[in-house]
């Protein structure tokens, strides 16, 4: 029946007007001597062997007298993304079946076969295909619609469609601001009161994610009317009731405890400018009056696993979306370098995130012994601006409080001069994301892997590590007029780290390293609600 189809209700068929990308003119980076000389000469052919251990994905073009365009691109792929790793177990589990399976499934899509179907014929110089836009914008104005009835399984979710299709767009480089008045309409009958907070639906008891999600869609429309949804006084009572004296915070009345739920609060406290008192009738209030952030830091460092990672609870199981929450509400309580540090073992932390990272794919996994998933692009490889921030910081803030004019030349250096180099490897997260990542069908939208189909989450969090991995953000304590902030500044700038890969046309916009919005919403709602006198 009409009731059991699940649907984002927007009143309007508006729709962000779309304009033809100007193509620009690829450039072609020339490689090193070395690289040259290398990719020059003969390959090995296989000799003497049986036919099921010929690796039928790797195929000289060297012989060929004149090679075509695609075999040119495969050459200029290099080998780490186009070979299997070097030492393999010989053991055959289900686990190594899989990741097998999987190395079969990228491996066509990142060398650029000639031969397969998977190579897209829109390559540059690198090897690297186009992002498809357009595809992407109208896959994501779909998801703003109306879903077909099996949907009804995630009806609960619908919050989540809204903040991962607007802040897909915005990455994407469209105005979301024509979606204001349909999401204001959606969402205000999400919001419950007068106990405060959002669900999934109207009717439905709030949690801590769905809320989260509302409130940062909001924010990515901007807008007085937006903000104006939400009722300040009755989220502060409904956050201070999850507050637990374990320093943790529920996701839900009577729910669980997680990394998560301290994230999440975090943010709509800091975004909302809301009281960090807590009310008299919160199950974690005492007479010594704690905080709603009292403890928190120190759940989150019980969190912190003997891998190194992060569980979603204490002596649970390291996991990359909750190694993120972490470091994001350890970020929002203190500057970075601060804080990460006294309450978790970093070494063993970035040991962990980097052995998230796998070859010849060149996306991240989530776990241990698990499959890249194009998610965790954003969920391992956002943290890397925070554990730079980590390593940074400390050094540079010593330098400021001594010579802040000195100080500031040298961010304005960093930002015009290729960086020192990363954490993590961002050519292969990005050939990662750009060859494996895209359903270059008509459907468009990204994904967990070539094998999976599109979706709105892949599709925002995707985009989400692309960003990450095209640029470089930087945490500033000095001002323009050399004055010390009073709190630290996150500053963007491209990314000049080796020779780029992608073309600067497939270069998408930047969301908040912490927020995972566009910094302007971060900054925009915060301002909004710092003005506000009281409720």
């Amino acid at each position: 029946s009409k009731n059991h189809i699940p649907r984002i209700i927007f009143q309007s068929e508006m729709r962000p007007r779309i304009k033809p990308l100007k193509r620009r003119p690829k450039v072609t980076f020339n490689r090193a001597a070395a690289d040259m000389a290398a990719t020059s000469q003969p390959q090995p052919q296989p000799q003497d062997r049986p036919e099921s251990e010929v690796d039928e994905e790797f195929i000289d073009y060297e012989s060929e007298p004149e090679p075509s365009a695609a075999s040119q691109h495969n050459r200029a792929v290099p080998a780490l993304f186009t070979t299997p790793p070097p030492v393999r177990d010989a053991l055959p589990t289900a686990t190594s079946k899989l990741q097998d399976d999987t190395l079969r499934q990228c491996l066509p899509f990142l060398a650029a076969d000639p031969g397969s179907t998977a190579a897209n014929p829109a390559r540059n110089a690198h090897g690297v295909p186009a992002l498809l836009r357009d595809n992407h914008v109208k896959f994501l104005e779909k998801q703003l619609g109306r879903f077909p009835a099996p949907y009804v399984a995630a009806d609960a979710s619908r919050p989540w469609f809204l903040y991962w299709s607007l802040n897909a767009l915005a990455l994407l480089g469209y105005d979301t601001a024509v979606y204001r008045d349909d999401l204001i309409a959606t969402v205000r009958t999400m919001q419950n009161l007068p106990g405060g907070g959002f669900g999934g639906g109207h009717g439905q008891n709030s949690h801590l994610a769905t809320t989260y999600a509302v409130v940062l869609a909001l924010a990515i429309v901007g807008g007085e009317d937006a903000y104006g949804v939400i009722d300040r006084r009755a989220m502060w009572r409904w956050i201070c009731s999850l507050k637990q004296r374990d320093g943790g915070i529920q996701m839900t009345l009577g729910g669980e405890v997680d990394v998560r739920g301290a994230y999440c609060a975090a943010v709509i406290v800091t975004l909302l400018n809301l009281p960090l008192e807590l009310s008299t009738d919160s199950p974690a209030w005492t007479p010594e009056r704690p905080t709603l952030f009292t403890g928190l830091a120190d759940y989150v460092r019980r969190c912190q696993t003997f891998e190194g990672g992060i569980s979603g609870k204490p002596d649970g199981e390291a996991h990359g979306a909750y190694a993120f929450c972490a470091l994001g509400c350890l970020s929002i309580l203190d500057t970075p370098h601060r804080i990460i540090p006294k309450y978790l073992d970093v070494p063993r932390l970035i040991s962990w995130l980097s052995s998230r990272q796998y070859a010849p794919e060149g996306g991240f996994s989530g776990r241990t012994n698990k499959l890249v998933d194009g998610c965790y692009s954003h969920w391992v490889g956002g943290c890397w601006p925070l554990i730079d921030a980590v390593l940074k910081g400390a050094s540079e803030l010593e330098e400021e409080e001594t010579a802040a004019a000195d100080q500031q030349q040298k961010q304005q250096q960093s930002r015009t001069t290729p960086a020192e180099g990363s954490l993590y490897s961002r050519e292969g997260l990005i050939r990662y994301i750009l060859c494996c990542g895209q359903d270059c069908s008509k459907r468009g939208g990204l994904r967990d892997k070539p094998s999976k189909p599109s979706d709105a989450y892949h599709t925002c969090y995707v985009l989400s590590g692309l960003s990450s991995a095209q640029h470089r953000w930087d945490l500033t304590y000095v001002n323009e007029d050399e004055t010390i902030l009073p709190e630290p500044k996150w500053v963007v700038s491209p990314c000049a780290e080796g020779a780029q890969i992608f073309d600067e046309e497939d270069r998408v916009g930047t969301i908040h390293p912490v927020y995972t919005i566009p910094q302007e919403s971060v900054d925009d709602m915060k301002a909004y609600f710092a003005a506000r006198q009281g409720f």
